[in-house]
């Protein structure tokens, strides 16, 4: 329930100029860095967070949390131009969003991108600010068995990735999985290391990434002369993209469900866009009518991965506010600034200041409806990118995925792996093997391992029973198996006796 009396106050604390002249600086921010690969959205707020500290605390939240809106969209942007994505959470962007941009659809795939991102995010902060309390209680139910039901349909998405060949799809996620075991495992084993120390953590993540999506894509097309070879179709056009926005809303129950599943899972602490992201673009297209368009440049593939990567902010703050839990490296960060301002997040913060709880999400819906606008605006600016000369763009591209490889690490590790990665995905590519399924599997191998390890020390060994007692779990395992086999199933039924009646 929304206490009126404190949403009344929270309205008058937004009235004033004071907590609004930093979110479009903030916005402006995170679209730039989450548009460079390398540059993560938490690595901005990082670096702007002791620019807070001689702000008031909501102003400071304002800021934070608008470069953490851009950034969400940001990261869209080079994973539809140029096959990059700008974070882990734009993954599944790229895979309709980089085809349409092919087909010199660029400037709707960014209208589309931008258009279910705002929509995502409206979505994930209203219910929010609807269900803060009850879905707070919620999240704490969640262990580590709802945990690997939610990661094993991420999984599932390996499967689907290439259209050509599932063996491919399959035998690249599995390679993926292999990966994420180098390392340390859960339980403190030394696993494929090969001596060397830097992998005594396993391999990092965002610059293997970086290397196998960015760098193998730029050295793929080295002999072009622009990224979009008709030049009639090399344009940035203001009326494509607001088309493209407007387009959006042709899907409403793509943007809907996304919105609700970025938001749902993006509330659990640990878990956050990335696997949003792909569970909402594989739940897409198992429920889609046209699913053979998916990986092709198909407009509800992109709605359902920007929608789902936005709404999860809303998400994130779930367990943030009323937990005093940060879900990933960006609410960590907006931890430290609610530290410095004195401010502790919990029940009692909810209890005690709800019209400052109530401020913090308006104000969030209110920077929403400002990217719309913002984005708009700077996305011609952005978009620019696909003029410049291929001879030009590797390069400089490659020294910034170099760059990042090594902001992210600290040491060389970081440059290597990109390095490596980029001449694995540049084999994989050539082959026809999907980059995407690798990273899949590198991204949720790790988590699913530890769940995993989790689930059992808890339940002793004795999972079947442990099953039975909880709930939501059994509910998750449901819907995951509704989706991933009945759906499908029946679905392919329905098709072949179509087809046999028309024959």
């Amino acid at each position: 329930m929304i206490d009126t009396f404190a949403l009344g106050q929270a309205s008058s604390l937004l009235l004033s100029i004071e907590p609004w002249l930093f979110v479009i600086p903030g916005l402006l921010i995170g679209l730039i860095f989450g548009a460079i690969p390398g540059l993560q959205i938490s690595m901005a707020m990082a670096v702007f967070l002791p620019v807070t500290f001689g702000m008031e605390f909501l102003q400071a939240i304002l800021f934070l949390t608008a470069i953490f809106t851009g950034g969400a969209y940001g990261g869209g942007v080079t994973a539809i131009l140029m096959n990059i994505p700008g974070s882990s959470s734009s993954v599944a962007t790229a895979f309709d969003g980089y085809p349409m941009a092919q087909k010199g659809q660029h400037n709707q795939a960014l209208g589309i991108g931008l258009g279910a991102s705002v929509i995502g995010a409206f979505v994930g902060y209203f219910l929010l600010l609807l269900l803060i309390q009850p879905l707070a209680g919620f999240v704490l139910r969640l262990g580590p068995l709802e945990m690997v039901v939610i990661v094993l349909w991420g999984l599932t998405l390996i499967a689907t990735l290439n259209d050509g060949a599932v063996s491919k799809g399959l035998l690249a996620g599995m390679f993926g999985l292999i990966l994420s075991q180098v390392g340390m495992s859960t339980t403190g084993t030394m696993r494929t290391t090969i001596g060397m120390p830097y992998l005594i953590d396993g391999i990092p993540v965002v610059p293997a990434m970086i290397g196998i999506f960015a760098a193998s894509e730029l050295l793929r097309v080295r002999s072009k002369a622009f990224l979009v070879d008709d030049t009639k179709l090399n344009q940035i056009s203001f009326a494509g993209i607001l088309s493209g926005f407007v387009q959006t809303f042709k899907y409403p129950v793509g943007v809907l469900k996304g919105s609700l599943i970025g938001a749902l899972v993006g509330a659990v602490p640990g878990v956050g866009s990335s696997v949003a992201n792909l569970v909402a673009y594989g739940e897409a297209k198992r429920s889609s009518k046209t699913p053979e368009a998916f990986g092709k440049g198909a407009p509800e593939g992109l709605v359902a991965a920007e929608s789902s990567n936005s709404s999860s902010e809303g998400g994130s703050m779930t367990a943030l506010l009323a937990l005093g839990i940060p879900g990933g490296a960006a609410t960590a960060v907006l931890l430290a600034a609610f530290s410095f301002h004195n401010v502790v997040g919990g029940p009692s913060f909810i209890r005690e200041q709800t019209d400052l709880v109530y401020a913090i999400i308006l104000g969030n819906i209110g920077q929403v409806v400002l990217l719309a606008i913002v984005g708009l605006l700077v996305i011609r600016i952005l978009g620019l990118v696909i003029r410049v000369p291929v001879s030009y763009l590797v390069p400089s591209v490659l020294a910034l995925c170099a760059w990042g490889g090594y902001g992210i690490t600290g040491t060389i590790a970081g440059p290597i792996t990109v390095g490596v990665f980029a001449g694995l995905g540049w084999l994989m590519r050539r082959h026809g093997y999907p980059v995407a399924a690798t990273v899949i599997g590198l991204l949720l191998g790790r988590m699913a391992e530890g769940e995993i390890v989790r689930t059992l020390q808890i339940s002793g060994g004795n999972v079947g029973n442990y099953l039975f007692e909880r709930p939501i779990a059994i509910v998750f395992f449901a819907l995951f198996l509704l989706t991933s086999g009945a759906l499908p199933l029946l679905k392919l039924y329905r098709q072949k006796r179509a087809g046999g009646k028309a024959a």
